[in-house]
């Protein structure tokens, strides 16, 4: 099994920067898919990066110019930088990683952006 934690969440005003950080931890090696996901007040957990075994990325419209999801070579850490923030993107942001056993996510840490 795999556990995840988040970390580098906070509080900024918009137009500012963030970097979240995510900490893989457990059967790493099974791992073949990492990402991030948000979820704001009253609405469904979405999909906001992801990153594939093979490097491929993935983002979501809302914030393919401003987000970049990265990797460590050894697949256990990956990271969103996040730029020009917007008080659209408070929420709480989860890490998932892919596994043969299906997805796992980390407890989620608190992005707020006021404006």
């Amino acid at each position: 099994q795999v556990q995840l934690v988040e970390s580098g969440g906070g509080m900024v005003q918009a137009g500012e920067s963030l970097r979240l950080s995510c900490t893989a931890s457990g059967s790493v090696a099974s791992i073949y898919g990492m990402g991030w996901f948000r979820q704001a007040p009253g609405k469904q957990r979405e999909l906001v990066a992801e990153i594939r075994i093979d490097g491929g990325t993935n983002y979501a419209d809302a914030v393919r110019d401003r987000f970049a999801i990265s990797r460590n070579n050894a697949r256990n850490r990956w990271f969103l930088q996040m730029n020009s923030l917007t008080p659209e993107d408070t929420a709480v942001y989860y890490c998932n990683a892919v596994t043969k056993w299906g997805n796992t996510w980390g407890q989620g840490t608190q992005v707020t952006v006021s404006s």
